[in-house]
C-alpha cells in the first residue's frame, strides 16, 4: 500500500482491483476520496453520518453482457442481475467493515439511497460520481449511461461508502470476491 497524499490511494497491485466473474465478465473495484458532490451533500445523502473525518468511495464497475444504452426487457433483466450481484457483494463488504468497527453503507443503484442507513433528503447518483472520480464520459438519453474505456456502454456502476482506511477495504474486498464468483484476473 502506498499513500501518496491523503487524496490518493494506490494499492500494491495498482488501481483498480481487476477481477473476472465465472462467465468471463470483468469487474473493477477502485477506492477514492469522495467527490465534491458527496462532500457538499453528505448529510443530505447520509444523514446518520456526521462525525466521520474521512470517507472513502468504493466504485464497483461490472461489465455487462450487453450495451446498456436502450430500455429493453433484455437490458432491464441484465441490469437487475448486475444490481443483485453488487448488492450481495456490497452487503458482505459493508457488514465485514462494520464488524471491524467502521461505518459502511452501499448505495442501491436503482434508488440512489443507502441500504443500511436512513435515507437522506436527496439520492446519490452513482453515474455522476463515477464520471467525477474516474473521468469517464456519459451518454445522456432516458438515463445517463457511462462509457467505459474498454467495455463501452456495457458497464454497470455501483458505489459503497465507508470510513475504513483503503487498505482495509481492499483487503476485505479481495478476501470476499471469490465467494461471489469473482477472481483476480
Amino acid at each position: 500500500m502506498n499513500v501518496v497524499n491523503p487524496k490518493t490511494y494506490i494499492s500494491e497491485q495498482g488501481c483498480p482491483i481487476n477481477l473476472v466473474g465465472k462467465t468471463g465478465q470483468a469487474v473493477q473495484i477502485s477506492i477514492h476520496p469522495p467527490s465534491h458532490y458527496i462532500c457538499a451533500n453528505r448529510e443530505r445523502i447520509l444523514p446518520d453520518w456526521k462525525q466521520q473525518t474521512f470517507l472513502w468511495v468504493v466504485i464497483v464497475l461490472q461489465q455487462s453482457r450487453c450495451q446498456l444504452v436502450e430500455c429493453t426487457a433484455e437490458i432491464e433483466i441484465e441490469k437487475e442481475r448486475l444490481r443483485e450481484k453488487f448488492m450481495r457483494f456490497g452487503c458482505d463488504l459493508a457488514f465485514n467493515l462494520r464488524d471491524r468497527g467502521y461505518l459502511a453503507d452501499l448505495i442501491d443503484p436503482r434508488t440512489g439511497y443507502p441500504l443500511l442507513s436512513h435515507p437522506g433528503a436527496i439520492p446519490h447518483n452513482d453515474t455522476a460520481v463515477v464520471k467525477a472520480l474516474l473521468k469517464y464520459p456519459v451518454i445522456k438519453n432516458k438515463c445517463c449511461v457511462l462509457v467505459h474505456p474498454m467495455w463501452g456502454t456495457a458497464v454497470y456502476p455501483s458505489v459503497l461508502i465507508s470510513e475504513a482506511p483503503p487498505f482495509i477495504i481492499e483487503s476485505i474486498a479481495k478476501d470476499i470476491a471469490p465467494i461471489h464468483g469473482w477472481k483476480e484476473g
